[in-house]
C-alpha cells in the first residue's frame, strides 16, 4: 500500500518537547523497530538539522540513519533507500530539494520507493514536494506557486497558521489561477494518505486543523476532520 505522510510544520525539529507526530508516524511502519532515514536536502544537509534528527530518533524504537547529497554514503542510492521503512523529508527550499533530487535521479527512487509500501513522510518542503504544486519562498522575496513532483494530486500549502503570509497568499495565488485547488495545513498537523486519499489527519496541537481549500469563482475553505493525538 502506497502511504504518504505530509506534515504542515512540526514534528522533532519545531516541536522538540511534543512527539506525537514524529511518533505517528513511526507506528505506521506496524514493525517493532522499523528502518527510518532522514533526508535534509532542502536545508543543504545541515549538520545541526541531522544531530536533532538523531537527538529525538535514536531515543526511540527504530533505526535511524540519514541521506546526504553533499556526502552520499554509497553511489548505489536506490539500494540504500529501497532497504528502509520510513523516509522522512526535512524543511527548507522546495526548489533548491527538486532540482538536487532530479540530479541524482533521487525523485525516481523515491517514486519506486513509495510504490514499493516505504512509507514517505515529510515537512514544509518535504510534505510540498510530494504534491502537483506547493505554496514556497524558495525565490527569496514573497510567497510563490512551484511545480512539485505529483505523486499526489493537487496543491499543498504548509504553515497555514504558523506564518502570516502563508494563508492570503494561498488564496491569492488560487484567485489568480496561479495555482490549483488543494489541501492546507496548519503548524502540527499531519495528513496521512493511502494511495490517493485522505486516510486520516491527526494534530500534535488541540486546535491545529487541516483544510480543503478550492476555487468555484471564489476561493471556498473548508475545515476538515482532525484528530488531535493527545497531551503527551
Amino acid at each position: 500500500m502506497r502511504q504518504l505522510i505530509a506534515l504542515g510544520g512540526g514534528g522533532f525539529s519545531m516541536e522538540p518537547d511534543n512527539p506525537l507526530l514524529d511518533l505517528y508516524i513511526l507506528k505506521q511502519a506496524q514493525q517493532p523497530s522499523p528502518k527510518i532515514c532522514f533526508i535534509p536536502t532542502a536545508s543543504g544537509d545541515s549538520d545541526n538539522y541531522i544531530s536533532r534528527f538523531y537527538h529525538f530518533f535514536n531515543q526511540q524504537e527504530c533505526i535511524p540513519s540519514h541521506l546526504s547529497l553533499f556526502e552520499p554514503p554509497t553511489r548505489d542510492l536506490e539500494s540504500f533507500i529501497l532497504n528502509k521503512d520510513i523516509v522522512y523529508v526535512g524543511g527548507g527550499n522546495t526548489k533548491n530539494l527538486l532540482a538536487l533530487w532530479k540530479e541524482w535521479e533521487l525523485d525516481c527512487i523515491l517514486k519506486k520507493a513509495w510504490n514499493q509500501g516505504i512509507i514517505l513522510a515529510g515537512l514544509s518542503a518535504g510534505a510540498n514536494c510530494w504534491f502537483e504544486e506547493g505554496v514556497t519562498d524558495s525565490y527569496g522575496e514573497g510567497l510563490e506557486a512551484i511545480n512539485c513532483l505529483g505523486f499526489l494530486k493537487g496543491s499543498h500549502c504548509p504553515h497555514y497558521d504558523g506564518e502570516v503570509e502563508r494563508k492570503s497568499a494561498y488564496h491569492r495565488l488560487m484567485n489568480s489561477r496561479k495555482i490549483q485547488s488543494g489541501i492546507a495545513a496548519d503548524d502540527g498537523v499531519a495528513i496521512h494518505y493511502k494511495g490517493q486519499r485522505i486516510s486520516k489527519i491527526v494534530s500534535s496541537r488541540p486546535n491545529a486543523k487541516a483544510y480543503s481549500v478550492s476555487f468555484e469563482n471564489k476561493v471556498i475553505e473548508k475545515e476538515l476532520q482532525t484528530e488531535f493525538l493527545g497531551s503527551y
